[in-house]
């Protein structure tokens, strides 16, 4: 009787393993090894063994053995580079991979992993290059195809990418490739097709946890947030850690259940789960600042900006806002995400123009009974028809509201894009040859940031909705004043800085005035002093928060009316202040209200509080509209210094302050003197309308000379530049 060998092992062991009986196999495998350590077959099949299981650490050492044994290997190269990189080691990883392209130059499979790891690495230009070159080697590698199209998807090339994915469909009709088709319909906005898609998955694969999420973020989108949530339930029944399911349904439970306990917890999974995934850390900050949740917070923020700097996917730009006092930070954050998220896109370029009037275009969400609206109403309204053609593209769910009305009402055209590609709206804005096509949201609420980037119009603006640079270098410009982007600053925007001679905010001076009401109906006292603070709950840091605390010890009868933003802010500053040594009852919580109900009852407080890094704005404007004197503290950022510019417009510099020991004392100081406090509430109520800052129509004309100057660089073929309009 023949004994068996190590290489009988190794060819038994094959048999196994190809049959799927992996523990089998390895009894072979490692039996072979027994006998001979350095074999160079047992060493390679054990690392592809283990990579099958999920054990890339332990797969690794048996495939640097076998590399030892056999250097030059391009199949163990190519599991090596698989093994690095599931161990996030993307640069070994892409060094042995590239050993294997120049090994194999003509090998279709090896050129489509070098790609598929470039496009891990988020390198999505080389990896495309890459994976041209795989289906040209062999047009029928259905892999190729596919990483092909994922890879023309996250260029924002959707078309190509449905093109290469129809390609799969053609030779593998599998339920990934009609997964990832889904994904490249909706990208073009072809919502139904879209929908059938994952559909159709799912009736196929009913454990398709991907395609569960895929048509909650489609539902999601139109509306169905009840059935946006189911979705995410049954993703996780199937996947009970698959991140994006986390963490759409952490969105879910914040946004329509207003469940933030429930919403922090999924997060805080999913970032155990992936601590690298894109922008998720950050926006679990921000969701514990929301709630007023400051646990480690120096700790987290510290984590944050170290990403930031390192070029790292950490926190989106929104987000950070309220938590940096670094305008490099900012600027750093804005382009890490927007070439992510929002990479430049090809489109034909801008035609010579027609004449006549100059053509604007803005692009908004918030064409509703929303805060920027409070804002711009007016200036819609106050365009000068004679100069300027103005048309609305509009991304905002429909609310009946008269505000919605008023707006539309405002426009020369109103042109709805919510349901449209990026592309497809994009086309719109050239069919109507706009010459500034102005963004009004930025990153704030829902962005349109694909039609920007896309460049349909000659000149393109960043203004008001959202208080800082884009980080794209396909917007021009952005509307500031010397207040909250001085001079030498420039270098921390990405657009170039156009300064307007008072505030850069537009106020609408048609909005109502405040109605009497009584403190009694606010539940709050005649006799009492009464410090505000109505800014959203994420704005306030717990050294801001324990600075209020210090003047309620200090002015005897005092409280702090306070924004309700949701039930756990309140309970954790009740929490907070009780720790501090005051009692909570000397808080007031007020609750979202309508707009003229909100006016009439600021007018019943005595002194707003602001709040940094990030500042009070329309909130601010509706202060000193209504009468009430606030006092802030200038910081270093745009979004920090919002308040200092609306107070110099309303002709109370006095109440600037540079830090916050300054803030404090003359917030106490204000508080101890009624009659100072009175005099400066008596300038804002006089006469509201004649305040520079309540100048609608004074406002609006300067920022058409600002869209005049814009467009007589570009009619004189001169690159974009920093420039300031005269008073």
């Amino acid at each position: 009787m023949t004994r068996p060998t190590p290489a009988a092992w190794i060819e038994d062991g094959l048999t196994l393993h190809q049959a799927g009986r992996l523990a089998d196999a390895e009894v072979l495998y490692l039996k072979s090894l027994e006998a001979d350590q350095n074999s160079y077959p047992a060493l390679h099949l054990m690392g592809v063994l283990r990579l099958q299981q999920g054990r890339a650490a332990e797969a690794l050492p048996y495939i640097q053995r076998a590399l030892r044994a056999q250097p030059k290997a391009p199949d163990t190269l190519a599991n090596y580079g698989i093994a690095l990189e599931r161990l996030g080691r993307y640069a070994e990883a892409l060094e042995a991979l590239e050993q294997v392209v120049s090994l194999r130059p003509n090998d279709s499979r090896a050129w489509s992993d070098r790609g598929a790891l470039m496009f891990r690495a988020h390198r999505h230009q080389e990896a495309l290059a890459d994976l041209d070159r795989a289906v040209s080697l062999d047009p029928r590698s259905a892999d190729a195809w596919m990483n092909r199209g994922t890879a023309l998807l996250a260029l924002n090339r959707a078309e190509e990418a449905l093109q290469s994915f129809e390609r799969v469909l053609r030779l593998r009709p599998d339920a990934e490739a009609r997964n990832s088709r889904g994904l490249a319909l909706k990208t073009l906005g072809r919502v139904s097709d879209a929908l059938a898609d994952f559909e159709r998955v799912l009736q196929e694969k009913p454990d398709h946890a991907g395609a569960w999420v895929n048509r909650a973020t489609l539902l999601g989108a139109m509306g169905q947030a009840d059935e946006e949530l189911r979705c995410y339930e049954r993703a996780l029944a199937i996947q009970p850690d698959m991140v994006e399911a986390l963490i759409g349904h952490a969105h879910c439970l914040r946004n329509y259940r207003q469940d933030l306990a429930g919403a922090i917890a999924d997060q805080e999974r999913a970032v155990a789960r992936q601590p690298n995934h894109p922008f998720a850390r950050g926006d679990l900050l921000h969701m514990k600042m929301l709630a007023a949740d400051w646990r480690d917070l120096p700790g987290e923020l510290a984590r944050l900006n170290q990403g930031v700097r390192a070029g790292q996917r950490v926190v989106n730009p929104y987000v950070y806002q309220g938590l940096s006092s670094s305008p490099a930070d900012l600027l750093a954050a804005a382009r890490i995400y927007t070439q992510y998220k929002y990479p430049p896109s090809s489109f034909p370029p801008a035609q010579r123009r027609r004449p006549g009037r100059l053509r604007l275009g803005y692009v908004c969400s918030d064409f509703r009974a929303q805060a920027t609206m409070h804002l711009a109403a007016g200036m819609f309204e106050h365009h000068d028809r004679s100069r300027f053609e103005v048309t609305g593209f509009d991304n905002s769910p429909e609310d009946g509201s008269p505000m919605r009305r008023r707006v539309i009402d405002a426009f020369e055209r109103f042109v709805p894009i919510k349901a449209l590609s990026d592309r497809e709206a994009a086309c719109l804005v050239a069919e109507n040859d706009i010459d500034i096509l102005v963004n009004l949201n930025g990153y704030f609420g829902a962005p349109r940031m694909g039609v920007f980037a896309l460049r349909p119009a000659r000149v393109q603006v960043n203004y008001l909705g959202y208080p800082g640079t884009l980080g794209a270098d396909y917007i021009d410009y952005i509307l500031a004043d010397a207040e909250v982007i001085p001079g030498g600053e420039e270098q921390f925007y990405s657009e170039k800085v156009l300064r307007l001679p008072g505030c850069y905010q537009i106020n609408d001076g048609m909005r109502p005035r405040p109605a009497a009401t009584s403190r009694a109906a606010h539940g709050l006292k005649e006799t009492d002093f009464v410090f505000c603070h109505f800014n959203n709950s994420y704005k306030i840091t717990p050294e801001m928060f324990a600075l209020w605390l210090r003047l309620l010890r200090k002015v005897p009868s005092s409280v702090l009316w306070i924004l309700e933003s949701n039930a756990l802010f309140a309970a954790n500053l009740r929490s907070e202040t009780a720790r501090a040594g005051v009692d909570p009852s000397r808080l007031v919580f007020a609750r979202p209200i309508e707009i003229s109900a909100h006016l009439s009852r600021l007018a019943l407080g005595d002194l707003f509080l602001d709040s940094l890094p990030y500042n009070a704005h329309t909130t601010a404007s509706d202060a000193l509209w209504a009468g009430l004197p606030l006092v802030t503290c200038r910081g270093r950022t745009f979004a920090g210094r919002v308040a200092a510019s609306l107070l110099r417009a309303v002709g109370l510099p006095e109440l600037i302050t540079n830090s916050l020991d300054e803030y404090e004392s003359l917030a106490l100081a204000l508080a101890r003197d009624r009659e100072r406090l009175q005099s400066c509430r008596e300038r804002l109520t006089r006469d509201p309308a004649r305040l520079p800052l309540f100048d609608t129509a004074r406002t609006t004309r300067q920022i058409e000379l600002a869209y005049a100057g814009m467009m007589a660089r570009w009619n004189d073929n001169a690159a974009p530049a920093s420039f300031s309009i005269a008073e």
